[in-house]
């Protein structure tokens, strides 16, 4: 019996041809991502700017009243409330930024949440409050701050890894790969406002650790090509290079993507977040792999006669003693 093959061992795509049309789309997503950053911003969760969560379970009925209890808690007058299922239909999170001196006064905070409970028992005799979660603003600036630190030393590390494993010109490229990946994702969040939470953060660094070895399996394939093929022209070689792991870097990311899918479409809408982020970035790092990280290498002036060791005045003596031309 015959094995199936998805991509045949002869496949010849020429990659390469398209590096400038791939390129000017690339920067161009890059700089779109940037303005809405900048214009728009991102839809931070509690995690990041700092509020209140209230999870709450009606037991007595099949689904929330998500309609009705936004508001109710409206005309409180703390604001508008983000009222979501969480988890099953029957059970809803609502999040409310902290009222105005709640980082001086506590009390403020523990009242909000008093008031607001409370309305929902007197209204919803089968309501039962599982949770209330507060971050104050102080705390969501530090978590912020930790996740930028956490993203900015993994992309270093992962340079410095690169660099040492390779030769700085891969390390260069794998850098520029992940800040292209990671800017797409974030630009997605601030295109559609989802939120942005520590979960969010968590995806993200994982589409890194994705982006990485993805990389790093063409890197090593050109690597060695660079040594076989002395000769050949550098844009064949990389298409060689990237044609020979096309098959596995197609099957991880489909199998990947359907795991990724399932969650999105049937998982809960708690980490719908998470699923799109994590499919929209290994989505864009098998791009990368293929359209930016290999044609990086030419723009370097890394080609088959780089990494030649160069050879020394007693190199040549010694070549010349032992007879050799």
């Amino acid at each position: 019996m015959r094995l199936l093959k998805i991509i045949p061992h002869d496949t010849n795509v020429h990659f390469l041809k398209w590096q400038w049309p791939t390129t000017i789309l690339s920067l161009a997503l890059m700089i779109g991502s940037v303005v809405l950053l900048v214009t728009q911003g991102l839809n931070y969760g509690v995690d990041f700017q700092g509020g209140q969560m209230i999870r709450v379970t009606f037991t007595q009925s099949a689904k929330a009243p998500v309609a009705k209890l936004r508001g109710e808690i409206d005309r409180l007058g703390y604001g508008d409330a983000i009222v979501q299922e969480f988890g099953k239909p029957n059970a809803i999170s609502i999040r409310m930024r902290l009222p105005k001196g709640s980082d001086t006064n506590a009390g403020l905070a523990d009242k909000m949440s008093k008031t607001i409970t409370s309305t929902i028992k007197a209204d919803h005799p089968d309501a039962r409050i599982d949770g209330v979660d507060s971050v104050s603003g102080k705390v969501s600036g530090e978590l912020k701050w930790t996740a930028l630190k956490a993203l900015g030393f993994a992309a270093i590390a992962i340079s410095i890894y690169i660099w040492f494993r390779f030769e700085w010109q891969f390390g260069v490229g794998a850098l520029l790969s992940l800040v292209h990946d990671v800017l797409l994702t974030l630009g997605l969040f601030a295109l559609t406002q989802w939120e942005f939470d520590l979960t969010i953060v968590a995806a993200i660094l994982t589409v890194i650790g994705y982006s990485l070895n993805d990389t790093i399996v063409v890197y090593d394939r050109i690597r060695e090509n660079l040594k076989k093929y002395r000769r050949m022209p550098m844009n064949e070689l990389l298409d060689l290079s990237v044609n020979e792991t096309l098959a596995r870097t197609i099957m991880v990311a489909s199998t990947m993507l359907i795991t990724l899918l399932a969650l999105l479409i049937l998982g809960p809408k708690v980490i719908f977040g998470f699923s799109a982020a994590l499919i929209l970035g290994i989505f864009i790092a098998t791009y990368s792999s293929i359209y930016a990280a290999a044609p990086m290498l030419v723009w370097l002036n890394v080609s088959p006669q780089s990494f030649v060791p160069t050879e020394t005045v007693a190199d040549r003596q010694e070549r010349k003693a032992r007879g050799e031309a």
